[in-house]
């Protein structure tokens, strides 16, 4: 494989790759330690930004409840802040060393409004890799311009490319189509 093509590919992957992480942070019926394991949490008296999952383990009981259990239980209610700040919409609440957040069960307009937030988050994405891809195939004009590419080579590796595009955007649409189904589900 010619390496605009490898490097263009590998873009193209890294691009899934976010889009999968970014969609794990909306919300589905089920609780979920994704949901909150990224949310920042200002500590030791406003002098460290840490995420969640660096300072508690996060786990899950049952489909509604998500347990977070601080490694230092001083931590306790800078994390309730941090979760009360954040945009999921959730309520956190102590109990002893753990902290409780209960996850409401989505309503129909609710789940529409984060089906399309997943839908923006696609699309944003894919805008990334058609920006990636313009410029695999600026890198192989200006190859064809210094003569270091052939024609045959040009239209070859542009095919490649879009081939490769094509792929991703399918394999977009299956993660897109599944976190829909998972928001959409009740």
């Amino acid at each position: 494989m010619h390496p605009i093509t490898q490097e263009f590919k590998q873009h193209a992957q890294k691009s899934v790759e976010m889009l999968k992480e970014d969609l794990k942070t909306i919300r589905t019926g089920r609780a979920t330690p994704a949901l909150v394991e990224n949310l920042p949490v200002t500590t030791y008296g406003g002098t460290t930004t840490l995420k969640l999952r660096e300072i508690a383990t996060i786990t899950t009981e049952g489909a509604t409840l998500i347990v977070i259990v601080p490694f230092d239980p001083a931590t306790n209610q800078d994390i309730e802040k941090g979760i009360m700040n954040s945009a999921v919409g959730l309520s956190p609440a102590s109990q002893g060393t753990r902290i409780l957040v209960k996850v409401p069960p989505l309503d129909e307009e609710q789940r529409q409004k984060y089906a399309k937030l997943a839908g923006q988050m696609v699309e944003e994405k894919r805008i990334s890799v058609r920006g990636n891809r313009d410029d695999a195939r600026r890198k192989i004009k200006q190859q064809v311009d210094a003569k270091t590419l052939t024609e045959d080579d040009k239209f070859r590796l542009e095919k490649e490319i879009d081939d490769i595009t094509q792929k991703i955007n399918e394999e977009m649409q299956s993660v897109k189509e599944a976190k829909e189904k998972d928001i959409m589900s009740v």
